[in-house]
């Protein structure tokens, strides 16, 4: 999970980032526009953590212990985070 000061970070980058794109105007002030930022990247590292300990415990479920950290470990984590994570989008 990210801290507070890195969220607030990179909410800042986000917006001027989309303020220097060209043809975007703000309808909303900045301290508005931060907020909902901030919203976004809350939820969404809320699901990335869900799939996070969904993935976990499915690998934890195998019959035959694959240690963490492996590199079949990690074959099979980045496996089934992406399948969990096209699962999530779909519903």
């Amino acid at each position: 999970m990210l801290s507070e000061d890195k969220v607030s970070h990179l909410s800042h980058v986000i917006l001027t980032a989309v303020k220097k794109h060209a043809g975007t105007r703000l309808t909303s002030p900045d301290e508005r526009v931060l907020k909902e930022i901030k919203r976004v990247l809350g939820v969404e590292l809320a699901q990335e953590q869900e799939i996070d300990r969904t993935v976990r415990a499915k690998l934890a479920s195998y019959s035959r212990g694959i240690v963490e950290g492996s590199a079949e470990w990690d074959v099979l984590y980045r496996k089934t985070f992406e399948e969990e994570t096209r699962k999530q989008a779909k519903s």
